[in-house]
């Protein structure tokens, strides 16, 4: 029997997919490269964020009523799924026919298998790190709307570094313990504390330049920050 070859687990940030409206044009090149790097032979689970589009609907829903954080959470939830079903769409003919909402489950595929968020408490990086552990990869590429991670805010605060390389142990100390939704993390807390226990490797890197993603697939030199 043939061995399949690793899986390549990329977290794509919802504000990628949706940064106010459909982001055609990046779905577009998106579907291009991942495409091309399959005819090379490589496996990919792609698992999609919420971003603006769970955020609208959170912050309508808590200006209307009273919520907590599982409520808000499902929201979320539910707005990762359509976007889930969108990539799953576009990539007719490739995906597998199933959308993984449960990242413990194992299940075969070929090529390409996209999944969404799970259970309220966490985002959908805790889910990349969940899917990791159960396919056995080793490493999760974040997508989102950064360059790279910083030691700090650096919207609050001017003296924010850029990271280039950091272990766990450090990034959890500017991140913190406690998992907000709707926050934005450069990984989520929740799901960094369970990726330094499997020892996984996770590159954070801004998901537009994908030339830079390209490169980084292709092992050359790339701009990102890199966890481990």
């Amino acid at each position: 029997m043939k061995k399949q070859k690793e899986v390549i687990i990329i977290s794509l940030g919802g504000s990628l997919i949706v940064p106010n409206k459909i982001n055609t044009l990046f779905l577009k090149k998106f579907k291009t490269l991942i495409l091309s790097e399959i005819k090379k032979g490589k496996r990919f689970i792609l698992i999609c964020g919420g971003g603006y589009t769970a955020r609208a609907y959170q912050k309508t829903a808590k200006y209307l009523t009273k919520l907590n954080h599982t409520e808000l959470d499902w929201l979320g939830i539910h707005c990762t799924l359509l976007n889930a079903q969108l990539i799953k769409t576009i990539f007719s003919g490739t995906a597998h026919k199933n959308i993984v909402e449960n990242p413990t489950k194992k299940l075969r595929f070929k090529k390409l298998l996209i999944a969404c968020g799970w259970k309220p408490g966490c985002s959908t990086d805790y889910d990349a790190v969940l899917l990791a552990r159960t396919f056995k990869a080793k490493t999760i590429i974040n997508l989102s709307n950064i360059t790279k991670a910083y030691t700090k805010d650096p919207k609050k605060y001017k003296s924010a570094k850029p990271i280039t390389k950091t272990t766990w142990k450090e990034f959890r100390k500017i991140i913190g313990d406690k998992w907000i939704p709707g926050a934005n993390y450069p990984f989520d807390p929740v799901a960094s504390k369970l990726a330094e226990k499997l020892k996984l490797k996770t590159v954070i890197m801004k998901g537009t330049n994908l030339k830079n993603l390209k490169n980084y697939l292709d092992n050359k030199k790339f701009i990102g920050t890199t966890i481990e």
